[in-house]
């Protein structure tokens, strides 16, 4: 385990790629986790669901290993949503799945799991409660009740990271209706930490925490800190049987790797079915994945921050590469071709000198380099099934500078957009 929470984080910033489990009495309805909500299913309606939760086909260890096979190195599990399901055995919260039909723990089977296959374990947990009495809004309502709702947050925190001691990370979630000051959040980061020290923590509890969490984008974090973004295979974060809006492993790859080269997590979310099973698209993704994985997972893994400034140069060592993709490693740089230029290519604005090059999983191929052009001879067609990736070896760091211009002006110049810009890079 961790020396401290600043080394489990800097662990946490260097693991690229993970996968976020959305499951729960929602699933049943197969129309998203937050159908209750949407639809305004009364309380007593929606409860009566659990007598027909059996999640008889979940299974931690198939899931766990498709993950690991797939180059995932954690997992973010869902352990009560904002539906107030809770899917372990709690005793400060009856409504969980161990009082219903299913009578199995399931967060202990996906925290064991993962324990036993060497993968980080981050536990997802809802502020906010739905079902609870007082809920939130009654809390927004009545100052009396207020402290009760919070109380019983509180009381549901500790009893997670007591029963499960250790994991790497909470990943707090639904925090409607308070800010920071209204949750205690001070207090309750003081409570999981007294009795985890190394674990770390989101920021949606209304505290920055330890990283940002941008959902359903790619954005980085400026000033740059350690982050993660969260993304949907398909449009929905709880299954929706409906949602047919599948992202390619194209997709996906291009995604991670645009992470990459922010140095942050790529966290691609699935929606396990009614039964606790996973959809056959997102097995046949995690499936492709790992064939991507086996040959490329050196170009993504610890990756060094490599992006660019619209306006100026600054401190940004990257580029924009209309191939595909850049990461880099210390003094290896990653061309991820995933649109296959041909037998013949270069990159302009090299700012170092290239020793060799190689096709990951096919092997050497031939380089020139002029000046700041380096230029490659390839195979006509892509080897893989997503292109190709190219390392090149450079004798220092790697960088690379272009302009707008046809050349690089020797006076003062902005880089690309002359004028403030709305594109997000």
């Amino acid at each position: 385990m961790y020396k401290s929470w600043q080394e489990n984080l800097q662990e946490f910033s260097n693991c690229r790629f993970g996968i976020f489990i959305h499951y729960g009495l929602f699933s049943l309805l197969e129309r998203g986790e937050w159908v209750l909500n949407r639809e305004g299913i009364p309380v007593d309606e929606y409860k009566r669901l659990a007598l027909d939760f059996t999640a008889e086909k979940f299974d931690a260890e198939k899931l766990v290993l498709l993950a690991k096979n797939a180059g995932a190195k954690y997992i973010v599990f869902t352990t009560m949503h904002h539906d107030g399901f809770a899917l372990y055995d709690s005793q400060v919260n009856d409504f969980n799945c161990v009082n219903s039909p299913c009578g199995r723990d399931i967060i202990s089977e996906t925290v064991e799991a993962c324990r036993k296959h060497d993968l980080r374990i981050h536990l997802y947990h809802s502020l906010n409660n739905w079902t609870s009495v007082p809920n939130g809004s009654d809390a927004l309502e009545d100052v009396a009740v207020k402290k009760d709702f919070v109380d019983f947050t509180h009381a549901r925190l500790k009893e997670l990271v007591t029963k499960y001691n250790p994991v790497d990370c909470l990943w707090y979630d639904g925090w409607w209706p308070f800010h920071a000051d209204g949750w205690r959040s001070v207090e309750m980061n003081q409570i999981v930490r007294e009795i985890q020290p190394q674990i770390i923590f989101n920021g949606r509890n209304g505290l920055p925490g330890d990283f940002a969490t941008p959902e359903q984008h790619l954005t980085a974090p400026k000033p740059w800190r350690p982050w993660e973004a969260c993304i949907t295979h398909n449009s929905n974060w709880g299954y929706h049987a409906g949602d047919r809006s599948w992202k390619t492993p194209i997709q996906i790859v291009d995604s991670i790797l645009q992470i990459a080269g922010g140095a942050g997590n790529f966290l691609l979310n699935i929606g396990l079915k009614a039964d606790g099973s996973i959809p056959d698209e997102s097995v046949n993704l995690l499936n492709v994945l790992a064939g991507w994985s086996k040959v490329n997972s050196q170009a993504i893994y610890n990756s060094d921050l490599f992006d660019f400034d619209l306006n100026t140069k600054g401190e940004h060592r990257g580029d924009f590469f209309h191939h595909g993709k850049y990461t880099c490693i210390g003094n290896r740089l990653y061309l991820h071709l995933l649109h296959w230029p041909g037998e013949r290519f270069s990159v302009n604005g090299i700012e170092a000198a290239a020793q060799s090059a190689t096709i990951l999983g096919v092997g050497d191929i031939n380089i020139n380099q002029d000046k700041k052009r380096l230029s490659f001879n390839l195979p006509p067609k892509p080897p893989f099934w997503y292109g190709g990736v190219v390392e090149v070896v450079f004798e220092t760091l790697p960088s690379i500078y272009n302009t707008g211009g046809i050349r690089v002006p020797k006076v003062e110049h902005p880089r690309y957009d002359p004028c403030s810009s709305n594109i997000i890079v």
